[in-house]
């Protein structure tokens, strides 16, 4: 069931991945590490390898990153063509247990082409800038869904017919809370105990970024979801609640997960329910840089980092 799951990955070129290798991942990997050390590059280059079936496939997944990073940028903006993004990132290549990706802008002569894969070779002139987007495969960015986002998720859990678990896992978060909808299309609603509807925003960020979870958890069966900054808005106490639902959702729907964060709140919480749970499908990659100023990772499986946790050491640093 598990055939699709990336196991290692070796990425070149890409941001601040020089020639960078790690490996041992599993269903649910929680990615840490010092602040502006490659965390949230680290799940773009990966995100890039599986969402990169063709041309278009992997031309929208790079768009989809740059566009993420900047996305305060374009709101008052015009957004940037897909060629203008493509010239921008010039270079990409990673190889996994599951397809080798390349990329690369070839400029001679002030003549520019597009290189795809192995040798597929596009003038930019004659580049449609045509992108096919996976189904079963999305990315929580550190701004969160967008309404519309939402509600592309939130169609796989009413197909599931999963509605009531969705409102169970709310109740959890917020005991007054007892329903989610989405709206007059595109409003996303909370029906609080009292019995009125009210706007999620209203609700502050930490909810909706935990429904949101949920509904992409459905939404990526077979696939893969990414979380940056899995803890944004969450408070601790509800940490436990979050992590459960994501390994129990998680197995049930064969989605591998990838996710950062820099709290150690999140890390003890995530070993402690994987414990509870007896879940030995996931691993810890702490990142950083050795005293060559070279990034590398240590990926821990279940049991290595649950003897790290439990003996009150630091996850190792750099």
């Amino acid at each position: 069931m598990n055939d699709h799951f990336i196991k290692n990955i070796e990425i070149k070129n890409f941001k601040c991945f020089q020639n960078f290798k790690a490996e041992g991942f599993g269903r649910v990997n929680l990615i840490g590490g010092k602040n502006n050390v490659g965390k949230t590059a680290f799940m773009e280059a990966v995100y890039v390898n599986v969402h990169s079936e063709s041309i278009e496939h992997l031309t929208y997944a790079l768009y989809a990153c740059t566009h993420s990073r900047n996305y305060l940028e374009y709101v008052n903006n015009k957004e940037p063509s897909v060629k203008k993004v493509l010239d921008t990132i010039q270079f990409y290549e990673s190889e996994s247990n599951l397809k080798t990706v390349k990329f690369k802008v070839i400029s001679i002569d002030a003549k520019k082409t597009y290189k795809f894969f192995d040798g597929i070779e596009i003038n930019k002139n004659e580049f449609s800038e045509d992108y096919k987007y996976a189904d079963n495969i999305e990315f929580i960015d550190n701004f969160g869904f967008t309404n519309y986002e939402l509600k592309l998720v939130y169609e796989a859990v009413q197909i599931k017919d999963k509605e009531e678990v969705l409102y169970k896992y709310i109740n959890e978060f917020d005991k007054n809370i007892l329903k989610f909808k989405i709206i007059g299309g595109d409003k996303p609603q909370c029906q609080k105990i009292e019995g009125d509807y009210q706007d999620l925003n209203e609700f502050g960020d930490g909810l909706k970024h935990y429904i949101s979870i949920i509904c992409s958890l459905y939404a990526c069966v077979n696939g893969y979801l990414f979380i940056d900054e899995i803890g944004n808005g969450i408070h601790y106490t509800h940490l436990d609640t979050l992590w459960e639902l994501i390994l129990t959702i998680s197995k049930e729907q064969n989605v591998q997960v990838f996710a950062t964060t820099h709290s150690k709140e999140c890390i003890e919480s995530y070993t402690r329910v994987a414990k509870k749970l007896g879940d030995e499908d996931i691993t810890f990659i702490e990142l950083g840089r050795n005293d060559a100023n070279e990034l590398m990772s240590i990926v821990y499986d279940f049991e290595a980092f649950r003897n790290e946790v439990e003996q009150n050491q630091e996850i190792r640093g750099w």
